[in-house]
């Protein structure tokens, strides 16, 4: 199943090809590589003009190229949440806007529920999909191996006022910490991950896609609570269909929790200029019936 996030007000795509997207962050203009967009496309004024054009380095890694002084970092705000962007030397700008339509899923779960929602965010980055459960009513607890995209995220916490609600903020392999709240007894409602194709802990464990994935996913089951209300994965990693998140979601969860269904598909974003859409990743989900 596609999933658009189509509602954005503050952000656009607008334009991809040749290997680039073009994009609006608030008022900036920044032209980006982007591996999906294949497709041949027409440069116009636009794509020659941006205010941050980032350059691919042949040897790995690029820079960019501001064309006139930007802010150290400025906001965006999607509906009620406000988010820091900042152009990272990585090409990111520390917000995927296609996670929007996982936001949107994620708000309408916890506050349909009508009970107290305890929620578990793994490789959490800056918090989109933190941000969206504490909105929505949830207590969070946030995990990232990144003391820097840990702090990102409390930045957007003040930023969405949220700081007065229950967050916590931990740096840790998300693996080790999965484990150690099993040993603890703790419980989680609901799930979410975005694991990296290949990553490192704080303290230098190794992360691989293919490799680790359902030890993740096997030892996540151990602390999900009685009555859980979804279990969400987002991925990036090149070549992996979102029928494989679907296969080990049915192969894990469903069984243990049948009162639910299993979907997955691809996360995208509308291309204003010729209304084609640009896919971003995949997502595959475990949603309770109730």
């Amino acid at each position: 199943m596609l999933k658009v996030s189509n509602e954005w007000k503050d952000y656009e795509c607008l334009d991809a090809g040749n290997g680039e997207k073009l994009e609006r962050w608030g008022n900036v203009i920044l032209r980006r590589p982007d591996p999906q967009a294949i497709w041949e496309v027409d440069y116009n004024d636009t794509w020659k003009n941006p205010d941050g054009f980032y350059h691919r380095s042949n040897k790995g890694g690029g820079y960019w190229d501001f064309k006139k002084k930007l802010d150290d970092y400025w906001t965006i705000n999607y509906k009620e949440l406000t988010f820091k962007v900042s152009p990272t030397n990585f090409k990111h700008t520390g917000l995927f806007p296609e996670q929007a339509t996982n936001w949107d899923f994620i708000i309408d779960k916890i506050k349909k529920s009508n009970r107290k929602i305890k929620v578990l965010n793994l490789f959490a980055y800056t918090g989109g999909a933190t941000m969206a459960s504490s909105y929505a009513g949830a207590d969070v607890v946030h995990v990232d191996a990144s003391k820097g995209m840990v702090e990102w995220a409390k930045e957007n916490m003040k930023l969405s006022h949220l700081e007065n609600n229950v967050i916590r903020f931990i740096v840790d392999d998300c693996l080790k910490f999965v484990e150690r709240e099993a040993r603890r007894g703790n419980k989680y409602d609901a799930i979410i991950m975005d694991p990296p194709s290949y990553g490192r802990g704080p303290n230098g464990e190794t992360w691989k896609f293919e490799k680790n994935l359902y030890t993740l996913i096997e030892a996540c089951m151990k602390i999900l609570s009685d009555e859980p209300l979804f279990f969400l994965i987002n991925s990036y990693t090149t070549g992996i269909s979102s029928t494989v998140l679907d296969n080990i979601l049915k192969t894990t969860i469903l069984p243990i929790y049948p009162n639910g269904k299993v979907e997955s598909g691809e996360v995208a974003l509308p291309i204003k200029r010729d209304n084609l859409v640009l896919p971003c990743g995949i997502y595959g989900r475990w949603v309770s019936n109730d």
